[in-house]
C-alpha cells in the first residue's frame, strides 16, 4: 500500500481537530483516574475524529485515547490523541496539540501532529522525512550533553506514583548535572516534534500510550533522530517508554543513564 495516499485523509481529519480545539471551550473537565484530566473536548474531538475516518477509511481500525478502538479489517489502525497536553489546553496554556498516526505491523508509516494554537502542522511518511507547515526539517546536530537541551516527560501520578517518580527524580538529577537545560512541557507530541525540528536534543518518556506517541516517533526518525524503548530495544507500538535523541552521540551519552534506574515504569 502507498500510505502516502492516506496523507490527505490524516489532514484532513487533522483540519477538523484543530478547529473544534481552536474554536470550542474545553467544557467540562473530569478526572479519568487521580489527577489524570479529561475534558468534554477531548471526547467531542475524539468522536468526530472517529467518524470521519471510519466513512473516508473503512476498512482501518481506529484506536483512541478516551474511547479505545474498534477492529481493523486490513490490519492498518488509526491512533489518535485528540488533546495531548489536556490539563495545558483546559488552562490556555499553548502547549497542546493533537496527534495522529497510521499504525501498520505495530508500526507508525504515518503521522500528522498539529498544534492549534502555535500554527504549527507537523507530518510525515516513512521513508519520505519529515515536514513543517510543509517545510522539510531535521534534527539538531548537538554532540554533546553539555549542550543539549532535554525534554523529560511529566512525572507520575495515580497508583504507586512515588515509586515511579523515583525513577524520574533520579533521571531528573542525573540529567540535571550534564545537560545544558531540561524542559517538561506536558506534551510527548510536541516533545517529539520539536525534536525533529531541532528546537529540542532528546525527549525521555518513561511510560506512555501509542496515541502519544507514535506520530511523534515516526517524525523524529523521519528528522534523523534515534528513537528506543527503555531497554535500548528498536520503539515500537508496544514500547512503554521512549528515549528519543537527535542523534547516536547523544542516544549513546543517555542510555546508560537510563539504564541505571529501575523497572518501575
Amino acid at each position: 500500500m502507498s500510505f502516502d495516499a492516506l496523507l490527505p485523509v490524516a489532514q484532513q481529519a487533522i483540519d477538523l481537530a484543530s478547529g473544534m480545539v481552536r474554536e470550542q471551550h474545553p467544557g467540562t473537565v473530569t478526572e479519568k483516574a487521580d489527577r489524570d484530566l479529561v475534558s468534554e473536548a477531548d471526547v467531542a474531538v475524539e468522536r468526530a475524529v472517529r467518524k470521519f475516518l471510519s466513512e473516508k477509511t473503512p476498512a482501518i481500525g481506529f484506536l483512541g485515547e478516551e474511547e479505545g478502538a474498534t477492529d481493523s479489517r486490513n490490519g492498518l489502525m488509526w491512533a489518535l490523541d485528540p488533546i495531548d497536553g489536556t490539563s495545558n489546553y483546559v488552562r490556555g496554556l499553548p502547549l497542546c496539540a493533537i496527534s495522529l498516526a497510521l499504525i501498520d505491523e505495530r508500526c507508525a508509516v504515518l503521522g500528522v501532529i498539529d498544534a492549534p494554537f502555535l500554527a504549527s502542522r507537523y507530518h510525515a511518511v516513512r521513508g519520505a522525512g519529515a515536514h513543517l507547515n510543509n517545510a522539510p526539517i531535521h534534527t539538531s546536530n548537538t554532540q554533546h550533553l553539555r549542550e543539549a537541551i532535554v525534554a523529560m516527560g511529566d512525572y507520575a501520578s495515580g497508583a504507586d506514583a512515588d515509586t515511579k517518580n523515583r525513577d524520574r527524580l533520579a533521571l531528573t538529577r542525573d540529567l540535571a548535572v550534564r545537560v545544558q537545560r531540561i524542559r517538561m512541557l506536558g506534551t510527548a507530541a510536541l516533545d517529539l516534534a520539536w525534536l525533529a525540528e531541532g528546537k529540542l536534543d532528546a525527549a525521555i518518556m518513561l511510560s506512555n500510550k501509542p496515541w502519544d506517541t507514535q506520530a511523534g516517533v515516526l517524525l523524529a526518525r523521519e528528522a534523523g533522530a534515534t528513537v528506543l524503548g527503555r531497554s535500548g530495544e528498536p520503539h515500537t507500538f508496544d514500547s512503554a517508554a521512549t528515549v528519543a535523541c537527535a542523534n547516536g552521540s547523544l542516544s549513546a551519552a543517555i542510555r546508560p543513564l537510563i539504564a541505571s534506574l529501575g523497572s518501575t515504569g
